[in-house]
């Protein structure tokens, strides 16, 4: 500690050597005894060992010094006073912290090729992978089913009552002969359709509903992938199952049970001249 004879802006029978052996644990009892009494009406100089005892603790943390356990003949009061230990962080340099966030991303892109083949079985088929994907007819798909269902005055552009216009006029835009399938057995009728962009040309949506007002679905359009797997994606509460079969992607959307809903799609898929045998 300083060891200059007097500061000036100390009270009255204080300097800076009697309290420089203070903080240090120096003093006789005696001596002690009196510096304590006088800190305790000496607000300022009391603030003054307590600015002493933080600098000595941080040198002493920043330095790697271990923290006395002896106490010196000093009391609980002392103890109190003093900061039991101060922290330093030393901040690592620039190229250390890239080195290790480049370690982190290597170990999580391993982690994703590691386990990206059994992500299928562990999410039950709600996602792929990386590399499988949900094809852009199925997110079409689903989107398309979370913007229109909802609308009670025009769900469709053309109703179930020009059912024949409609068939001849979808499946001209999309150059392949359409047809709608009937889902009457599963309670849902025919509301109509509507022309949409797909992601290789225009694409067709067909929907369907039942008593309750609950509504189905049926998305068409022209893809390049030649899969015939049979998938699910979900999306909050509604799910969809798609397909691909002869050039042409199926996806069939609902908010109903899974299970229910496959069926429906294994039924939808061969009513349109699929094969879902092949993907039971």
């Amino acid at each position: 500690m300083n060891n200059d004879d007097h500061d000036s802006s100390l009270p009255d029978g204080l300097d800076l050597r009697a309290l420089s052996a203070f903080v240090d644990g120096e003093l006789p009892g005696a001596e002690r005894a009196a510096i304590e009494e006088r800190l305790g009406e000496d607000p300022q100089a009391a603030a003054r060992v307590a600015s002493w005892r933080a600098q000595k603790a941080a040198l002493r943390a920043l330095c790697g010094a271990p923290q006395r356990s002896e106490h010196n003949g000093r009391n609980a009061l002392d103890d109190a006073a003093e900061p039991a230990f101060i922290v330093v962080r030393r901040f690592a340099p620039w190229w250390q912290r890239a080195g290790l966030a480049a370690c982190w991303l290597a170990a999580g892109a391993g982690l994703v090729l590691a386990l990206g083949p059994l992500a299928p079985r562990l999410t039950g088929g709600a996602w792929d992978g990386l590399t499988n994907r949900p094809p852009s007819f199925a997110q079409r798909a689903d989107i398309a089913y979370a913007v229109y269902t909802p609308e009670r005055r025009h769900p469709v552009e053309v109703a179930a009552s020009e059912e024949e216009h409609l068939i001849t006029w979808l499946s001209k835009r999309l150059n392949r002969p359409l047809s709608v399938p009937s889902l009457q057995e599963y309670g849902y009728s025919l509301v109509g359709g509507r022309l949409l962009p797909g992601e290789a040309g225009p694409a067709a949506q067909f929907m369907y509903e039942n008593s309750g007002g609950a509504r189905l679905t049926l998305y068409v359009s022209g893809t390049a992938r030649d899969e015939t797997a049979f998938r699910l994606l979900r999306d909050g509460n509604r799910s969809t199952f798609y397909w691909v079969s002869d050039g042409m992607g199926y996806a069939l959307s609902g908010p109903i049970a899974e299970g229910k809903l496959r069926s429906i799609a294994i039924e939808v898929c061969s009513a349109l001249g699929g094969k879902p045998e092949t993907w039971q």
